[in-house]
């Protein structure tokens, strides 16, 4: 705990990471990344493959050691956070142990940490008390994502880590998995995630931090993200007019044509609208907000540029659209 004010007291984050550096003989994975996230945060955290994601949360639990700077987990390291059952990790490799049932492998990994969620909470939150009696390898896809949550539930933590929890798993498996984290978090636990599916973090993330090329480029929310890429798209018919007077209008901040179709990016979409309408440019005039998507792949646009970082391993964390 540390103090603020007289007679006040404010936790210490769930995560503080300090200008944090990690380089490999080829490539600077980690950049000098400031990244606090305070207890009860649900945080996302996007980048595309190579940007250097999955060597942080590898900082972050003490799988890996930074060149420079510092990782604390609720104001300690990470290799005594996860020792005191702070911290459960649910991460890309691994299968869990066949031939055993449910329940008789939670029991086990509960049994290592110091105060172990009850396994059937456990079992409850991960959705999975009516296949708790079933053995591991007779469980579907779906159903061994939720039991490497239950896992990474047993020890009771405060922090939970998930490295893409939802790849390969079906739309039904993803929105059961998804609901099951939210009932973990809504008992003030923080989450900080890792996902390729772009609506994934849009939906369950209080706050999203965007990595590119080792670096962290944007730290908001979904709302902040689409605001900081533009704002808002403004599109309509060309219907045979040039286009190289668009870039001047009010508020554009790029422009993109497609065939007979422009697209505008705009800070400012009334004064973009107004302006196209004294020129009597509105034939097929349609305004939408920016998407998460759009905002992602404006924000990270810079990685296809030389020079751009790449981990030194392949991952399966490549941005994905769905």
């Amino acid at each position: 705990m540390t103090t603020s004010g007289p007679g006040k007291t404010k936790p210490t984050p769930a995560v503080d990471l300090s200008t944090v550096v990690r380089a490999f003989p080829s490539v600077r994975a980690v950049d000098g990344i400031d990244l606090t996230i305070e207890r009860g945060e649900t945080v996302a955290l996007l980048g595309r493959n190579g940007a250097g994601k999955s060597t942080t949360i590898s900082l972050l639990l003490g799988l890996d050691e930074p060149d420079e700077g510092g990782v604390m987990l609720f104001g300690t390291s990470p290799e005594l956070a996860v020792r005191a059952g702070l911290v459960g990790a649910m991460l890309q490799d691994g299968r869990p142990i066949s031939r055993v049932t449910v329940r008789e492998l939670v029991t086990f990994v509960g049994r290592t940490y110091p105060n172990p969620m009850p396994v059937a909470e456990a079992l409850a939150l991960a959705d999975l008390s009516e296949v708790a009696d079933r053995r591991v390898d007779k469980l579907s896809g779906g159903q061994i994502q939720r039991v490497r949550f239950a896992l990474a539930l047993a020890g009771n933590p405060e922090l939970i880590v998930l490295d893409e929890p939802t790849a390969a798993l079906d739309v039904e498996a993803r929105r059961t998995f998804w609901e099951a984290m939210r009932g973990y978090a809504r008992r003030g636990n923080t989450v900080l995630f890792s996902t390729h599916y772009l609506q994934e973090a849009d939906a369950n993330a209080d706050r999203i931090v965007v990595i590119d090329r080792g670096r962290i480029v944007a730290d908001g929310t979904a709302d902040d993200l689409k605001r900081m890429a533009g704002g808002t798209l403004v599109s309509f018919d060309l219907a045979g007019a040039g286009s190289g007077w668009l870039g001047e209008l009010p508020g554009v901040t790029a422009v993109e044509i497609r065939g007979e179709r422009a697209s505008l990016r705009s800070d400012d979409s009334d004064a973009t609208v107004l302006a196209l309408a004294d020129r009597g440019a509105i034939r097929g005039l349609r305004v939408e907000g920016t998407s998460l998507e759009s905002a992602f792949l404006t924000l990270t646009s810079k990685a296809d540029e030389p020079g751009g970082s790449a981990e030194p391993t392949a991952t399966t964390d490549v941005m994905e659209s769905v």
